[in-house]
């Protein structure tokens, strides 16, 4: 089920209704029971894959709790293995199968074990990741075995979270199923003023981006460079407005119940590093990886040498996650890249900095900084964007190849659909300003009813004339 769907704008309220009209002792098992809809609105039967998952690592964690030595890195095998090898198969066995098929065709040798013929799971890679922290937490004894298989069964499931994060930890989430959430005015307003930010971002912004990206990216060769230039940029703002689009009306769906989710994304394009944008963008993602692959491997608690290829490691494995594509993995290299480019010029920017004055000039450094940080993240994009290496090579290759105005005006979104989405990345940009100097919900809240009605009135007007209602999928659904 889409959040962007009439069948959410029904199903949202009437389960949240009936939430708080429930006794407490049932409210867990009509939480997952609308988990199972939810999920089920896209291929039925994959929920089935689902309770596999569940089903063994339930038990795994019962093992490794009781058990001793050996005997407990067998059971966190046996969990870690059975969600990597559901990855395997339904992600990543095409890519691998694909590519030896090419090796040995080059070698002039017969290939004749063929591709599956299957769908991805929706969000595979997210409940997976979800399911393998808690095994991992019980593991290392920092998470008790939930005896209760309703309650664990519901953490991988929770439906605002399920198909597209926040990746939550168990310790972060468990207890919050037993706690009895009261109905709370200002909760339940805070949590739908993030869920309007979140559909504005999604509805407003990327899905009409998306049109013009989707034209340029589908037929690169067709365009000049100013058009790639512009549907580069364009998605950047795209696919941050759909993920973290996604995560607010999630995390605002979760707090209208009384349930509170990790902040996912904090303003990452206003980011003065790419180091610092990693610890700003899909920060449940980067602290997994940084938890259970990053640190695992010795972190920076090793040479300089072996801390660099760590990094790149991580990166590179991350890039891998996100699409069983050498396009993913080539975004995830050059973000490694970039992280051991920054570490190793540290100094001689600073000493840049300091000769030229830049120093002294904090606004106009931060701003250069912000500028040229957006700027890489944004080049690294096109591998991500671009359905092959080729494409992207091209893409490339063909940016500063000419192209003028009226090349922009004849694109897919038009004048005034390109006014509208420059108008409404300003709105969001200097909602982001804001945020970065005093909370908004607070701020809003303050307000005087006289002013936060016609605000909230304005709000929902703008998403309505304004929105892209054609249930376009989030982008991170495909992960």
């Amino acid at each position: 089920m889409l959040f962007n769907s009439l069948e959410f704008l029904i199903f949202f309220p009437l389960t949240t209704v009936l939430y708080f009209l429930l006794p407490h002792k049932w409210r867990c098992l009509l939480l997952l029971g609308a988990s199972c809809i939810f999920y089920m609105a896209w291929v039925p039967v994959y929920i089935l894959v689902l309770f596999l998952i569940i089903v063994i690592d339930y038990f795994a964690a019962q093992f490794i709790e009781k058990a001793e030595g050996k005997a407990r890195k067998g059971w966190l095998a046996v969990s870690i293995c059975a969600n990597v090898s559901v990855l395997a198969v339904f992600k990543y066995y095409n890519f691998f199968n694909e590519n030896m098929a090419a090796l040995c065709q080059m070698a002039g040798i017969a290939y004749l074990i063929p591709s599956l013929s299957i769908i991805l799971p929706i969000g595979l890679s997210f409940h997976t990741f979800q399911a393998m922290s808690y095994t991992i937490e019980v593991y290392r004894g920092k998470q008790a075995a939930e005896k209760n298989p309703f309650i664990y069964a519901l953490y991988v499931m929770f439906y605002p979270q399920l198909v597209a994060g926040p990746i939550e930890r168990p310790q972060q989430l468990l207890h919050q199923f037993y706690l009895e959430h009261k109905f709370d005015c200002d909760r339940v307003v805070s949590g739908l003023q993030q869920m309007v930010w979140g559909f504005f971002k999604k509805v407003v912004i990327a899905d009409r981006l998306s049109v013009l990206v989707n034209q340029v990216y589908a037929q690169p060769t067709q365009f000049p460079g100013i058009a790639l230039i512009l549907a580069t940029y364009f998605f950047s703002f795209q696919i941050f407005c759909d993920f973290s689009g996604y995560s607010d009306i999630a995390i605002g769906a979760a707090r209208v119940m009384g349930f509170n989710l990790m902040r996912n994304f904090d303003r990452p394009y206003w980011s003065k590093s790419i180091g610092e944008f990693w610890q700003r963008w899909h920060i449940s993602l980067s602290t997994w990886f940084r938890d259970y692959l990053y640190i695992p491997l010795g972190g920076n608690r090793v040479s300089k040498g072996r801390w660099y290829l760590n990094l790149f490691i991580v990166f590179v494995v991350s890039g891998f996650w996100h699409g069983a594509n050498w396009t993913f993995i080539v975004w995830g290299a050059l973000h490694g890249a970039y992280m051991i480019l920054c570490i190793l010029t540290e100094r001689l920017r600073d000493a840049f900095c300091h000769v030229t004055g830049l120093s002294r000039l904090h606004h106009l450094k931060t701003a250069l900084s912000i500028l040229i940080t957006f700027n890489f993240a944004t080049f690294a994009w096109i591998f991500f964007r671009a359905r092959n290496m080729s494409d992207a090579c091209y893409i490339v290759t063909h940016l500063f190849a000419g192209g003028s105005l009226s090349d922009v005006f004849a694109l897919a979104l038009g004048r005034f659909e390109l006014a509208v989405a420059f108008v409404s990345i300003l709105i969001m940009e200097v909602g982001h300003f804001i945020q970065g100097r005093r909370h908004v919900g607070q701020m809003i809240a303050g307000w005087p009813l006289s002013v936060r009605w016609p605000f909230y009135y304005t709000a929902l007007t703008i998403i309505v004339m304004f929105g892209k209602f054609d249930c376009q999928e989030f982008i991170y659904f495909q992960f």
